[in-house]
């Protein structure tokens, strides 16, 4: 029986972690759940599950939680630290699918434990990639991608031979707006940027998608997690979402991953990774898919993506702030208060405005997310003037 733990039990990636996993109830013990506010998902998921340990990050609906698990053997916790305590608990597995920078210290945590931890934070990797990885060798754990992209790549990638790799190739939907013009771009609302057009995703990595930042910052994620050049890796928009990446060798070889778009395929892969499981993921028709377009991504309409192709090349420091920039846009977005073009605009102002060297630990990372969250918000009451 593997013991598993979830941090970020009840967002997408966390649900369709503990469907698997309620499958086969008979190859899992759950150890810890975490959520930041959903009270009533996370103590349902803990009584179905009979985990072990269910964390609430906010501290004021500790109460809440102890109400809602009134009864049942689960341990209840609250807090940052507690969240942090939850994945310091020793399960073989842990899925790392915490939203933001939130997500680091409970993520490092889980490396430093030693064990396997499947990774879904791409913030993650992007404000930290060198200290996550660096934390992985020395404590001996195994860092597994969960974004279908990266976990296509893992599946593709020859880990002994990496000198035989000529280039990584991500592939991206385009979003909703792939066809839309930039003039009909200024009008998008956040209601029809969360509508993703293949993937069922939360709405922060759905408005990330829909201005191709997801895939700049998958960009910079793969640039971590394989060891090649920065100049080796790059995207490509293919509406259908059919093949997840390509990993194209010297000799002229191209490997594909396909497969249907359903996360549940690259949490299972993860999940029983070195071995295979069953999952109830809708089976790929080629036949019935008919045909595969691609096309290069629009750098004029879609400028987020060239702002974190570019970041892979200008060092550490600088990820920190294009994450913590378009969080800070996507957020003010989301709330209404500047249009979909003006989240480009505010993370570039942001990149402009300041330059902080690579961070050596993660308190640095965090004070340079910090510093460049409130260059965003100050970007943010230029934007027209």
């Amino acid at each position: 029986m593997k013991s598993v733990s979830i941090l970020g039990a009840t967002g997408s990636i966390g649900t369709s972690t503990l469907d698997l996993v309620e499958r086969d109830r008979e190859a899992f013990r759950v150890v810890a759940l975490t959520a930041q506010r959903d009270v009533a998902g996370l103590a349902d998921a803990a009584r179905r599950t009979g985990a072990e340990l269910a964390v609430i990050g906010d501290p004021a609906l500790y109460g809440a939680l102890k109400d809602a698990l009134s009864g049942s053997a689960t341990e209840v916790a609250a807090g940052e630290d507690a969240v942090v305590e939850a994945a310091s608990r020793g399960a073989d597995w842990t899925m790392a699918a915490i939203v933001g920078t939130a997500g680091l210290l409970s993520t490092m945590a889980a490396l430093r434990g030693g064990r396997t931890v499947a990774l879904a934070n791409k913030e993650s990797l992007v404000s930290a990639g060198a200290l996550m990885t660096d934390a992985a060798k020395r404590h001996g754990a195994t860092l597994l991608p969960v974004d279908s992209e990266h976990n296509a790549v893992f599946q593709c990638f020859d880990h002994g031979a990496p000198g035989s790799i000529r280039k990584v190739t991500l592939t991206a939907s385009g979003g909703p707006f792939r066809d839309w013009t930039l003039d009909a771009m200024r009008s998008v609302t956040p209601a029809q940027a969360v509508k993703h057009p293949n993937w069922s995703m939360g709405a922060k990595i759905s408005v990330d998608s829909a201005t191709l930042m997801n895939k700049g910052l998958e960009l910079i994620e793969a640039f971590h997690l394989f060891p090649l050049e920065a100049d080796q890796f790059d995207a490509i928009v293919h509406p259908q979402s059919v093949i997840h990446a390509l990993v194209d060798y010297v000799d002229g070889s191209v490997l594909a991953h396909l497969g249907s778009p359903d996360m549940r395929t690259p949490i299972a892969h993860c999940l029983a990774w070195p071995h295979r499981m069953a999952t109830p993921c809708q089976r790929l028709d080629l036949a019935a898919v008919g045909r595969l377009d691609f096309r290069a991504p629009d750098l004029e309409r879609f400028p987020a993506f060239a702002l974190a192709k570019d970041i892979l090349a200008e060092g550490a420091g600088r990820a920190v702030i294009l994450n913590a920039a378009n969080e800070v846009a996507v957020g003010a977005f989301l709330d209404g208060r500047i249009g979909f073009l003006d989240i480009a605009l505010i993370v570039r102002k942001a990149l402009d405005r300041y330059d902080p060297g690579s961070p050596s630990c993660l308190e640095e990372v965090f004070a340079i997310d910090v510093e460049a969250r409130a260059v965003a918000r100050d970007a943010m009451e230029t934007i027209g003037a």
